[in-house]
């Protein structure tokens, strides 16, 4: 093993190129992050995961080839669905969506098997990274495609997934969104929630309480049988922002052996200064993109370059940084210790800070904590280690009955 006091004496944890010794100390440990957006890139015409891409073209930050330049190891590949109409049509729509995304994690994985391997346990973990592969949880960001049926989970358990959260940007059938901005619908989880909660914690999923409201998180935390994760939040103390979490309640999530696992998202870690063009632009192209999944690889490149033109004529000018994203991962491991924190970047959903673009970069991170005065086993923990955790003690409350 790397001898600590090789990994501090980097002098690299401001954003720099990290030291050799930091990147061998990285490649030691199981790196996961519990928030990954790309199989939205899989599913694009002409993208390959195996391919090298540049997230200043496509704007993609997660492929094989920087995954290994940032020796990270995997974690939970997100079924992700936007919130829409609470009606049947649209619950049978968006259900068929997501069994499909989740087909597509799977393809990519069986396509690739010497690269990829689904991992359903926690121990999976360590044995896959042994055989020198990449680690593939699945997980539901948004239980929207469930409709009123949340037997439905055990289609997705089957499938998979082993990670669930309850709503997204807006509310729903089965929660209150943090975000929503018509208030609080149910007051945390609704009668549907709660059974959902209840079928999850039989299954063993792991129950995640991002993007849900304060009183859902409050809930999940009083009545789940198992600890909770946040996948990809951040802190109320640094930033007041309705995605995220307070003091006490980080105590709270902690005290039941829960873990918060910090995010990346510009706009959540800090307020940023208005830049009113191009925040014009972007929502026109946005506009033009929604809808877009069959769209042609000419036509999605098309729209990239239309981005970039945006990008090059009304810049960022006040874009949160790698230090912006620190401040929350140091003072949530101040509040509740390095038990009960990691990392869940929100890559190809948002995330990413000056500084740290892509997943190539993973290792500024373990040396700004080394730096900070955490030892290899703390970080060890912080990148892998916890979420694992609370994976076994999930694992290990399931019914036996319903998780065959």
């Amino acid at each position: 093993m790397l001898p600590l006091q090789a990994a501090h004496a980097s002098k690299d944890a401001s954003g720099d190129t990290p030291s050799p010794e930091v990147i061998a100390l990285q490649r030691q440990m199981i790196t996961l992050d519990t928030h990954l957006d790309t199989p939205e890139s899989v599913d694009r015409p002409g993208w390959s995961i195996m391919d090298q891409h540049d997230v200043r073209q496509d704007y993609t930050q997660l492929d094989l080839p920087r995954m290994k330049e940032g020796a990270f190891d995997g974690g939970f590949w997100a079924i992700y669905t936007p919130q829409g109409a609470l009606d049947p049509a649209s619950y049978e729509k968006v259900r068929d969506f997501a069994v499909m995304r989740g087909m597509s994690i799977r393809l990519m994985v069986a396509s690739h098997p010497d690269q990829f391997e689904l991992a359903l346990k926690a121990d999976d973990a360590a044995r896959i990274n042994a055989e020198g592969k990449h680690i593939v949880y699945l997980s539901i960001e948004n239980a929207y495609p469930l409709g009123e049926d949340v037997s439905l989970l055990r289609l997705f358990y089957k499938m998979g997934v082993r990670e669930t959260g309850f709503a997204h940007f807006m509310n729903n059938q089965f929660a209150d969104s943090s975000t929503d901005p018509n208030g609080p619908k149910w007051h945390g989880l609704s009668p549907l929630g709660l059974e959902l909660l209840a079928e999850a914690n039989k299954l063993g999923m792991i129950i995640d309480g991002s993007h849900s409201s304060d009183e859902v998180l409050d809930q999940l935390i009083a009545k789940s049988t198992t600890p909770v994760v946040l996948s990809h939040s951040g802190c109320k103390a640094v930033y007041d922002h309705p995605r995220n979490v307070d003091d006490n309640r980080l105590r709270a999530l902690a005290a039941k052996g829960g873990v918060i696992q910090i995010n990346s998202f510009g706009s959540y870690l800090r307020a940023i200064k208005p830049n009113p063009e191009r925040a014009a632009a972007y929502k026109a192209l946005f506009a033009e993109m929604r809808g877009s999944d069959g769209l042609t690889a000419q036509q999605r490149e098309a729209l990239m370059a239309k981005r970039r033109e945006i990008d090059a004529k009304y810049p960022e000018t006040d874009r949160p940084t790698f230090d912006d994203f620190m401040k929350h991962l140091l003072h949530a491991l101040e509040v509740v210790g390095p038990d009960h924190v990691g990392i869940g970047m929100d890559w190809d959903g948002g995330g990413g800070v000056a500084g740290l673009e892509d997943v190539s970069g993973l290792p500024k991170i373990t040396a700004a904590l080394l730096k900070a005065g955490y030892s290899k086993e703390d970080v060890a923990k912080i990148w892998g280690g916890n979420v694992l955790r609370v994976m076994r003690e999930v694992e290990a409350a399931a019914d036996p009955k319903e998780a065959q």
